[in-house]
């Protein structure tokens, strides 16, 4: 994630302070000091990280916590609270105030617009339950208008083209359309503009004149630091941007840009990028930003995940045989494959408050555990999955040679089981005595 650093950062800082008896201006002045060197690190904006400080320290004074008695309480809210300022507050919602509602998607040549309006489709689609329709204004680049139509194929919503003519005419004939078949939302997928390009900047006016869009959104990379600002200041000097859709969220980015833009711009984060796949781009929510960034995880959102991945009914179904010790191989191989679907175990762990960061070492571990638990099952016949007690030396030779791995690895798998099938019978002792059994066992053991 691309807060990580800072994360780590705020997580010392404030671990300091809660050694501290009492609140001075002297312990108060070195913690100010950390966090401006904490942000300015993650390459937030001078003039940002000077406001910043100055308002936190403003409102501790303000709020006198040297007289509470848990101060350190109050100055990670009042951090918080800061934080999520930044970020935009309560402005980063889109209003569906008309039909269709037009999203309009502009920014630099090779920032991955046409994917991200792909991705945009089917946030807006399977997640908000809306009808959208694409529409392909990027007569320029090659193939462009070719795989914004694949997107919309893939992802099920409409698309409009027409081919190699003005876009401005595009725009308002896929407008028309839209309004003609009922969609709720239409996304305007524009060609890329280099910063220098007068005509092309000239053609986005236009297009904005004539449809005048519910919102203009700007894509810019997470990576691109202090330049994203002052690319989004280029843009909105001549289209009034609306919002800021912000990529690569997931990657190694010090998130500086995510944290100065809105100060700088006035323009708030609507969208994030937060990986590859059609459903990594995530309505930005600032309060849960601000909770990620300072380590008290984000359950909201993890709780959204799971409600997208898991069919409740089946998840029902599988927590009545765990408790019934019933489950077989396959009921827990289902299982996992339900927790991959909400997403790596790095972010469902950057999600959860108190988990420790696992380093990539322990997630390479992990994921490859996981990995070797679904080829072993994989490679038994399914009556074995569902009995796995009838298997011998012989069986698991035969399972080691179809999976490419030895009878330790047949081994550990069964004994994960074995151990996931004993912790479910100490639960159903504790939800009859409402004790907690010593020792009670996990999946993650070996």
């Amino acid at each position: 994630m691309a807060f990580e650093s800072l994360t780590d950062r705020f997580g010392a800082i404030f671990k300091k302070l809660r050694g501290q008896s009492r609140l001075t201006e002297k312990n108060m002045e070195d913690m100010l000091k950390e966090i401006r060197m904490a942000l300015l690190e993650a390459d937030v904006n001078f003039k940002v990280v000077k406001a910043f400080v100055n308002d936190v320290k403003e409102k501790a004074l303000g709020q006198d916590v040297y007289s509470k008695v848990n101060p350190s309480q109050m100055v990670v809210k009042i951090v918080h609270d800061e934080i999520e300022e930044l970020l935009g507050a309560d402005q980063t919602e889109i209003t569906y105030k008309s039909k269709p509602t037009i999203l309009m998607l502009v920014g630099l040549q090779g920032t991955g617009k046409t994917t991200t309006a792909g991705k945009l489709s089917y946030l807006q689609k399977n997640k908000l339950g809306k009808k959208v329709m694409l529409a392909a204004l990027d007569v320029y680049r090659p193939a462009a208008i070719a795989q914004l139509e694949t997107l919309a194929n893939q992802n099920g919503v409409g698309f409009f083209s027409m081919g190699i003519t003005n876009p401005v005419d595009i725009a308002v004939a896929a407008k028309k359309k839209a309004q003609e078949e009922g969609y709720d939302v239409l996304i305007l997928d524009t060609a890329g503009r280099l910063q220098i390009d007068e005509a092309l900047m000239k053609e986005l006016t236009e297009i904005n004149h004539v449809v005048h869009p519910d919102e203009v959104l700007l894509l810019v990379d997470a990576a691109a630091g202090q330049d994203a600002v002052n690319v989004a200041s280029t843009f909105n000097k001549d289209l009034h941007l609306t919002g800021i859709i912000m990529s690569k969220l997931d990657g190694d980015a010090r998130g500086g840009s995510a944290l100065s833009i809105k100060y700088l711009t006035g323009l708030p984060i609507k969208f994030a990028g937060v990986g590859e796949k059609m459903e990594d781009l995530e309505i930005f929510y600032p309060d849960r930003m601000a909770d990620r960034i300072l380590g008290m995880g984000d359950v909201v959102t993890l709780v959204e995940k799971a409600q997208e991945a898991i069919d409740e009914k089946e998840a029902e179904r599988q927590a009545k045989k765990m408790m019934e010790g019933e489950f077989t191989l396959e009921d827990m191989l289902h299982q996992m494959k339900q927790v991959q679907r909400i997403g790596s175990l790095g972010k469902l762990a950057s999600l959860i408050p108190g988990m420790p960061k696992l380093t990539d070492e322990q997630k390479e571990t992990a994921e490859r555990e996981m990995r070797v638990f679904e080829a072993v099952i994989n490679s038994m016949t399914p009556y074995e999955r569902r009995h796995p007690e009838v298997l011998r030396f012989s069986h698991k030779n035969r399972i080691a040679k179809g999976c490419g791995l030895t009878n330790a690895d047949i081994n550990r798998v069964l004994r994960r089981y074995e151990k996931s099938k004993e912790m479910m019978k100490q639960l159903k002792q504790y939800q009859k005595t409402g004790r907690m059994p010593p020792g009670l066992g996990g999946f993650g053991g070996k």
